[in-house]
């Protein structure tokens, strides 16, 4: 598809047939298209965790989800059947920027008043969705709780220092489901975009 098509088909779903699976050729061609994105620095301090196997998506479901619940997300999503867990290394951007031709030598997060390790990911998983749709799966963003982020570090052996940024199951669409997109209206582009300040369309 043409890269505007792509953008304009992309959705999120939320309920996937679990009889259909993601060949892992499939995922191995998504990791490269996320290994394209932008990069501060050029540090690409990103990991992907892939879960294709049946018993590492059940590790995942168990280190992310809250104890009892049995929601109808959650049935949806987590027949999924491939996952790919977004973590981000700071410690990577921080050792980056204190070589010689950035110059930071005291490695401190503070100068970072927006965390580029997590916003770098995030573009690697929009490239995922973006590539979900050209080959025709579906696919959903979604984050881990807050309180579970340490548990789905431990169950994957994740390195320290590694955070979680979100997830991106894929597979092929069971059911249409609306999201806040039914009741919340997409902005209009020139409510979006200002030219020369603030206000100005």
């Amino acid at each position: 598809m043409e890269l505007s098509e792509v953008v304009r088909r992309r959705r999120m779903v939320r309920r996937f047939d679990p009889d259909v699976p993601v060949p892992e050729e499939v995922v191995r061609e998504l990791a490269a298209l996320a290994v394209r994105a932008p990069s501060a620095g050029f540090t690409q301090g990103f990991d992907l965790v892939a879960l294709l196997a049946p018993a590492d998506r059940d590790r995942f479901w168990a280190a992310a989800s809250e104890p009892g619940r049995t929601d109808a997300w959650l049935r949806g999503v987590s027949a999924a059947p491939a996952l790919v867990v977004f973590l981000s290394d700071p410690g990577a951007y921080l050792d980056r920027y204190a070589e010689p031709d950035k110059g930071w030598t005291d490695r401190s997060p503070d100068r970072w008043p927006i965390p580029y390790w997590d916003t770098d990911t995030a573009m690697a998983a929009m490239l995922v969705l973006l590539g979900a749709e050209d080959r025709g799966l579906g696919a959903l963003f979604f984050g881990v709780p807050g309180p579970r982020h340490a548990a789905v570090l431990e169950a994957f052996g994740a390195p320290a220092g590694r955070r979680v940024v979100g997830v991106v199951a894929l597979g092929t669409e069971a059911a249409r489901v609306s999201g806040s997109s039914r009741t919340r209206r997409r902005r209009p582009l020139d409510e979006v975009l200002h030219l020369g300040r603030f206000g100005v369309s």
